[in-house]
């Protein structure tokens, strides 16, 4: 029932990001001024069901459960509880939800917080990281599907990468994750003051914690897997 869930609110997920890359390229139009009001909402929820999806997977490998074909394949019951949690995005299914989620919920944050900048920019740079997420979504969801279950439950699973047991290299994609998204984020504010023409001081501003938090996780990163 959790795999399930967790799949269902993923779909949603990805059509919520379809709707904001609609509603906000009608916002930007003339007379499209109604849609506006949607495009906030829309990230926010966006981050929310996500995170929730991530939190079913990571149940999952914390119960160990054997129908689900990746936790079969990369967990262990036997496994202590920090490598239990870092099998979830320690294989490509699994860190490719973790991508997901990390974009989608920096999109809420930008939605829920960003005051600085106009709001046609706003909405602007909110459809834009939606476009870049949709192609993840995409791919997650219709090739690496990190749900499937297996026919019948196996007797134990396969046990995570012996590469991966190491605790540095257990919170080295999370960290450089967060990197790499926040650059995703500080792409899309270029694409919405670029739109919307507004590159000036507070375009700037806002900017700027994503870029430099980025590189900060970005080293985090790169030293946890060194």
């Amino acid at each position: 029932m959790i795999a399930e869930l967790g799949l269902a609110v993923l779909w949603m997920a990805a059509a919520l990001a379809v709707l904001q890359l609609f509603a906000g390229v009608i916002a930007l139009r003339p007379g499209g001024a109604a849609m506006t009001g949607l495009v906030r909402p829309l990230a926010i929820m966006q981050g929310v069901l996500v995170a929730l999806s991530f939190t079913a997977l990571i149940d999952l490998f914390l119960e160990t459960d054997l129908t689900v074909k990746l936790v079969a394949a990369n967990s262990h019951s036997m496994k202590p509880f920090i490598f239990k949690l870092a099998g979830t995005w320690g294989n490509h299914e699994g860190s490719m939800l973790l991508w997901v989620t990390i974009m989608a919920m920096s999109g809420g944050i930008v939605a829920l917080v960003e005051k600085r900048l106009r709001e046609d920019t706003l909405i602007a740079t909110l459809a834009g990281q939606a476009f870049v997420s949709i192609g993840f979504y995409a791919f997650l969801l219709l090739s690496s599907n990190p749900f499937e279950r297996l026919p019948e439950a196996v007797p134990e699973g396969a046990g995570l990468n012996p590469l991966l047991q190491d605790v540095g290299l257990a919170f080295h994609p999370p960290t450089l994750y967060v990197g790499y998204v926040g650059l995703s984020v500080a792409f899309s504010f270029a694409i919405g003051a670029l739109v919307t023409r507004d590159v000036g001081p507070a375009f700037a501003r806002a900017m700027r914690p994503w870029v430099l938090g980025a590189w900060i996780f970005l080293t985090i990163g790169i030293t946890a897997g060194s």
